[in-house]
């Protein structure tokens, strides 16, 4: 009973860090993304994928939201830009530390998503997103998966690894 826990375990933390592997490449393209349009060019991108929309309900909620962030980061360039793909790198590169399971990039995953955490209640506290809330819960959930790993991983080279400090 106990091992199959493990393996639930195990392979929820897989699938929980490949999906932060995932944001963190969005995160990288669409800081080069920001980085490389025009202000003008992003917001006529978003009216041309929310034409239909905004001709239906020139109040329509997404469209709207959409198209004030195109106008922040037209504001926000350089910020939103590096604030993109800091987060991304940083992201992607202790995914595949992770990965191939280095035990230095455990407590350093926690420490990251821990700083993103705190900053996405910040942000909830200023007002409610659905969508924030989704991915700090999720956060949270990929923190206590990978503290719970880096427990097991350590567990697993102690028994590795004889009196003399040698692997067995």
């Amino acid at each position: 009973m106990k091992r199959s826990r493990q393996i639930l375990l195990h392979d929820a933390f897989r699938v929980g860090i490949a999906l932060k592997a995932a944001d963190g490449l969005l995160e990288i393209v669409g800081g080069v993304l920001v980085w490389l349009l025009t202000p003008s060019t992003a917001t006529r991108i978003v009216h041309l994928l929310f034409r239909h929309e905004l001709a239906e309900d020139p109040r329509d909620f997404v469209a709207t939201r959409l198209l004030g962030a195109s106008r922040t980061l037209a504001r926000r360039k350089a910020f939103a830009s590096a604030f993109l793909l800091s987060h991304g790198l940083a992201k992607v590169v202790l995914v595949v530390a992770l990965w191939f399971n280095r035990l230095w990039a455990y407590p350093l995953m926690i420490a990251v998503l821990v700083g993103f955490v705190f900053y996405q209640v910040l942000r909830l506290a200023q007002g409610f997103s659905l969508m924030l809330a989704f991915l700090t819960l999720f956060d949270v959930l990929v923190i206590w998966l990978t503290w719970h790993e880096y427990r097991e991983q350590k567990r697993l080279r102690a028994t590795r690894v004889d009196g003399d400090g040698r692997l067995r």
